[in-house]
């Protein structure tokens, strides 16, 4: 199936550097969709009833929301590619899409909405760290 992410990755004029195209392009659809479902999240948790409880998920919701849609723009950008920027924000990426993911999952049995949540920081973590071991 194809997806504007890989379809304008396609169109890239210039070589990109042996950065594999697969991985690049699942990491930032799974960077966009982490980023959705985090805001979607904290709105969510927001409307809960016991939303002190949650101010923490609602925090780290909105980190990782902001992270996650940072490092998808910088992997849409090739021109002047830095490969030390790259790795740093796909390990800040991998590292706050943990910390949400494991903070989503303490109230995943209570609210669906952080389940929900919790499933898409895993695949982004997984997608970076993917990424970050074949950059080399």
């Amino acid at each position: 199936m194809a997806t504007a992410v890989k379809d304008m990755l396609d169109t890239y004029p210039a070589d990109l550097g042996g950065v594999d195209r697969e991985k690049l392009a699942r990491c930032i659809e799974e960077c966009i969709a982490c980023a959705q479902a985090c805001t979607a999240c904290a709105d969510a948790c927001m409307s809960e009833e016991m939303v002190n409880e949650l101010t923490k998920c609602i925090r780290t919701d909105a980190d990782c929301a902001d992270i996650c849609n940072a490092t998808a723009a910088v992997l849409s950008r090739h021109t002047g590619y830095d490969a030390n920027i790259t790795r740093a924000i796909l390990q800040a990426c991998a590292t706050v899409c943990k910390a949400c993911g494991d903070e989503c999952e303490r109230h995943a049995d209570q609210h669906d909405h952080c389940r929900v949540c919790a499933e898409a920081c895993r695949r982004c973590e997984q997608a970076c760290n993917d990424l970050i071991t074949s950059l080399g």
